[in-house]
């Protein structure tokens, strides 16, 4: 089950908040969004919920354990066991595939490997508890005493399957205490309909010209389609993963959490490094809080340095998927960052802006073909063809016939909306009716607003047209 779709919309959400809204007290508020995250998983995972909720169990017991003893070696055995869940259930496939893949090029007999289903959000709730175990024993937060509360820390169905990863630090103290007011239910349900529209009226547009693109023979490509095809990519994942996440952020206000941002307009980046202080936040947070810094970060000198971010993006490219695209999405983001720490990036800042942005968009866009396509070769194709090195056959598409008139429509909403502009001008529309005290007048507007994108969203959703799960590889 997924936020854009009927069922959630209409039925399981509305049912959800009223009975959590007609409780006044945090504990059976809680009661309420555990048994909410455990049937919101089950309606799409089946019986995999019971491998959440074992991971819920080892580490409600674990954190006990850690806070008793503050021991490394606790903690080293509570980080491993989830490592080793993420591990079985996410990659033992693509282990098992690459090592058969290496008997046969040297002749021998390939072993009969199980299928094992990868379920949605592992990597989502396993970083959560491994979280929740370093802040533990780092005394940043005691452990909890009820699995109720580590349970709905863990499974809290705004942000399971697609993020953000929420710290256990930064929600330790909501658990069990928070409270819920109008205006910030009010404040909710706007940015759970913003992110709707983001993800059902934008991404979803571009993100079906970026598949037929991606479906066409490379041969049969212009160049320019090769851009234009990769640009609709970025858009889509872009607003469908910025939309989820404003989706996510609404939902926890709601019921009373408040959950850190997770994109801040990356890109606009002039840098790399600045790209993924803008991207994923959460993630380049999770990273850098429990493995750049206790592998010493910048402070052992530059070649340990370098190495760590080396390890680094490996991890962060192999998170997102297993397959040899996402590492080397993850590696090729690792090089750019280790070259701008070398001196590319005073170079950089020496150069006119807009070269700058372009220097990033360019690298982002290569890098996202990878993301995008499970066949390494196809993506070195599709990158040799954006620079007009692939062979091409005698017809070829061109632009105009993926241009349809919600794309064309959509190009400079898109623009200004992955800029700051619409922001500062929001800064200046509130100021000027707060100033003639006519706020009134923009809130209603801002009320219209968000009524006709949820009209929108919902009749593009009742026609039953395109609309992705992208995460569910995560």
């Amino acid at each position: 089950m997924v936020f854009s779709s009927p069922i959630f919309l209409f039925g399981f959400l509305p049912i959800v908040t009223i009975c959590y809204l007609l409780l006044n007290k945090w504990k059976y508020r809680n009661i309420v969004l555990l048994v909410a995250s455990i049937i919101f998983y089950i309606m799409g995972e089946g019986e995999l919920v019971l491998l959440m909720i074992s991971s819920i169990i080892i580490n409600f017991y674990f954190g006990k354990w850690i806070e008793k003893k503050q021991s490394k070696k606790a903690l080293f055995f509570g980080v491993t066991t989830n490592i080793l869940l993420l591990l079985v259930n996410k990659y033992f496939n693509f282990f098992a595939e690459n090592i058969n893949d290496l008997l046969i090029s040297f002749g021998s007999t390939p072993f009969k490997a199980p299928k094992i289903k990868l379920p949605i959000g592992i990597s989502f709730y396993t970083f959560q508890s491994i979280s929740y175990l370093v802040d533990v024993y780092r005394k940043e937060n005691k452990a909890q005493t009820k699995i109720t509360d580590l349970a709905v820390y863990v499974s809290l169905f705004p942000q399971l399957v697609a993020g953000p990863i929420v710290r256990y630090k930064d929600v330790a103290h909501q658990l069990i205490h928070r409270v819920t007011s109008a205006p910030q239910i009010y404040s909710g349900i706007k940015r759970f309909i913003l992110g709707l529209g983001k993800k059902v009226i934008i991404a979803n547009t571009f993100g079906a010209q970026a598949d037929l693109i991606f479906e066409t023979a490379i041969a049969d490509q212009t160049s320019l389609v090769s851009w234009f095809g990769i640009f609709c990519y970025s858009v889509q994942i872009y607003f469908d993963f910025a939309g989820y996440s404003d989706m996510a952020i609404g939902l926890g206000r709601v019921f009373g959490f408040e959950f850190l941002e997770n994109f801040n307009f990356p890109y606009i980046s002039k840098s790399i490094q600045e790209f993924w202080r803008r991207w994923h936040i959460s993630l380049s947070n999770w990273f850098k809080d429990y493995l750049y810094i206790p592998l010493g970060g910048n402070r052992k000198g530059k070649l340990f340095t370098y190495f760590n971010l080396f390890l680094v993006f490996l991890l962060t490219g192999f998170w997102h998927g297993a397959g040899w695209s996402f590492i080397f999405w993850g590696l090729f983001h690792g090089f750019f960052m280790i070259i701008e720490k070398l001196g590319f990036g005073k170079f950089l800042k020496k150069l006119w802006a807009p070269l700058q942005h372009a220097y990033v968009l360019i690298v982002v866009m290569i890098a996202w073909v990878f993301f995008k396509t499970d066949d390494f070769g196809y993506g070195v194709d599709f990158v040799t063809n954006m620079f007009g090195l692939f062979p091409h056959s005698g017809e070829t598409y061109v632009i105009a016939d993926y241009l349809n008139k919600e794309i064309i429509l959509f190009i400079p909403i898109v623009l200004i909306s992955s800029s700051t502009l619409l922001d500062r001008l929001h800064y200046k529309v509130v100021q000027y009716f707060t100033k003639i005290s006519k706020y009134s007048i923009y809130e209603y507007s801002v009320l219209a607003g968000t009524f006709i994108i949820f009209f929108f969203s919902v009749i593009r959703i009742s026609m039953g047209s395109y609309n992705p799960f992208i995460y569910f590889r995560f």
